[in-house]
């Protein structure tokens, strides 16, 4: 069952995927349709999930989950990754890297490799203001909180002397 992103609980779980580039205006139109149609279908075990969807910065994919009504099980996890593994095919991008980075430079999202990260950090390119998004936030609440964050605040810290 597809809902308003924005109506869903601070508790529901979320699932972030960062694409190595930006997306197209028509991209983002073809993707939105996509994922309502996806999200519509969207069941564990016969039973209606309640979720929805964001895109932000023309880049990063996110679902949310309200697991007080019904918990994704691992077929509905499995359908979903199978659906964006389905988007990086047809986009020819990838969703699904965990190895890799994305910071802000600016107005602009950098997307790097975590070694090209790690090594800008030595180099003194990248600091612990450097805002970074932290794609491990479990649920909305986190996500409002500590996506968007100084890489002084986040998993990135470690890389930064």
């Amino acid at each position: 069952m597809l809902v308003d992103f924005k109506s869903l609980p601070e508790s529901s779980r979320v699932w972030i995927y960062q694409s190595n580039r930006s997306f197209s205006e028509s991209e983002l139109e073809d993707i939105h349709s996509k994922l309502n149609t996806f999200i519509q279908n969207w069941t564990a075990h016969g039973s209606d999930l309640q979720a929805g969807f964001i895109i932000k910065y023309r880049r990063f994919i996110i679902i949310g989950l309200n697991q007080s009504l019904n918990t994704a099980t691992g077929c509905s996890i499995d359908a979903s990754v199978h659906f964006i593994q389905q988007l990086e095919k047809e986009y020819n991008v990838d969703l699904m890297d965990k190895m890799n980075v994305s910071f802000k430079q600016g107005e602009y999202i950098a997307y790097k490799s975590l070694l090209d990260f790690k090594k800008m950090a030595k180099e003194k390119a990248v600091s612990k203001n450097t805002i970074v998004f932290n794609n491990l936030v479990t649920n909305i609440a986190e996500l409002n909180e500590n996506w968007e964050v100084p890489a002084s605040e986040s998993w990135h810290n470690r890389f930064l002397k």
